[in-house]
């Protein structure tokens, strides 16, 4: 039988094309469910900040009567524009293991990329870098972070099948801060204040450090420029992630440093969500919730979710002054396990902090790119 091209078109095409991760997934122990008003909006080019500078279409296809894969193809213009290159990115790809339908998947894709005029192809990619990144190759056996991915095991050989090769990695580390560590990076931070006048913050309630959002995002804009797949966040995607973001967020476990009153580096730590949203299975209301605040307030695991500091900083010992005071928060609340985000393999810097703990480099989640 012949198969199916299914245009996401309407919201009711958006809901089955959110709605076939869950069917797909619905037996795997270590796939995190998305809310799923969250990806609806992300989808909703009425909704979705990010459409302003980006363009975006989406299919599903069906095989024997039964939807058998998703996937995005997204032109974000800003990006380009920084780059000096015409890329693509491919975008949500889910399908079951059969090559008719990702070779189906993928050539929509790419044929409506060549059609606006793209020369590369790279993905899995969101339209920006707070959605999720990358390929998981490596760490299927762990349950990943709510900033981390999950996906099928055989989604890899596809993507190399259809000529797409390595163009990064990202890898991610589990740590386990016993005493020693700790302590020393408590007395670094000591330091490093006293050197450079440096002073952390920490915040009491949501109230207080919700009027830190904006320059949070500032200072992500700054410290993130150089990076691959990254572009500055205009004030309205700053509105809509911090509406997203912020009010979940548990204010014990982020933190700033000022210097003279200005604010220099922050990190944001979430207590991990990932057993608490496979239990909301995609929905917060009405029983979702119930298991989200236990976690939020009662972390076993702290994920790292998001941490920056301006690139005038980036070699004064900021970042141990950050992650001293969430250590500090930590042992106050009895946690000694830390989930990182994803970092490029290439980041020796940030590699090497993590390698002063306890630490397993669980996980390597990949950007495949190909010439169109």
């Amino acid at each position: 039988m012949a198969l199916k091209v299914i245009e996401v078109d309407s919201n009711k095409r958006i809901k089955q094309f959110v709605d076939f991760a869950f069917n797909l997934y619905k037996k795997s122990e270590n796939w995190v469910p998305p809310i799923k008003k969250d990806e609806i909006f992300s989808l909703s080019k009425d909704k979705n900040p990010a459409y302003e500078f980006c363009e975006a279409a989406y299919w599903m296809v069906e095989k024997n009567g039964k939807i058998a894969g998703r996937i995005g193809a997204i032109i974000n213009h800003h990006y380009n524009e920084k780059t000096n290159k015409k890329y693509g990115r491919i975008n949500r790809p889910e399908f079951i293991d059969d090559k008719e339908v990702s070779d189906k998947l993928f050539d929509l894709a790419e044929t409506w990329l060549k059609d606006k005029g793209m020369e590369l192809v790279h993905g899995p990619l969101g339209f920006t870098n707070i959605d999720q990144q990358g390929l998981l190759i490596e760490g299927f056996e762990y349950l990943p972070s709510i900033a981390s991915v999950h996906n099928k095991e055989y989604y890899q050989s596809h993507f190399e099948r259809l000529g797409y090769e390595k163009e990064n990695d990202w890898v991610e580390f589990k740590l386990t801060l016993g005493d020693a560590a700790m302590k020393k990076g408590i007395r670094g931070a000591a330091l490093i204040k006293k050197r450079y006048g440096f002073e952390s913050i920490s915040f009491k309630n949501s109230d207080e450090l919700k009027k830190y959002s904006h320059i949070v995002f500032e200072i992500l804009n700054d410290a993130f420029k150089e990076l691959p797949y990254t572009v500055p966040f205009t004030d309205k995607m700053i509105e809509a992630s911090t509406k997203k973001y912020f009010s979940i967020l548990n204010p014990k476990f982020v933190k700033i440093v000022k210097k003279d009153d200005e604010v220099i580096g922050f990190f944001v730590g979430l207590p991990s969500l990932s057993k608490a949203m496979k239990k909301a299975n995609g929905k917060v209301f009405p029983f979702g919730i119930i298991p989200i605040m236990k976690a939020l307030k009662k972390p076993e695991v702290i994920d790292m979710l998001l941490t920056g500091v301006r690139d005038e900083y980036q070699s004064s010992g900021v970042a141990v002054i950050l992650i001293a005071a969430l250590q500090e928060e930590m042992l106050k609340a009895g946690i000694n396990q830390l989930e990182t985000t994803g970092v490029f393999e290439i980041n020796h810097n940030v590699i090497s902090n993590w390698k002063n703990y306890d630490h397993i480099q669980h996980k390597r989640r990949r950007c495949f790119v190909k010439p169109l």
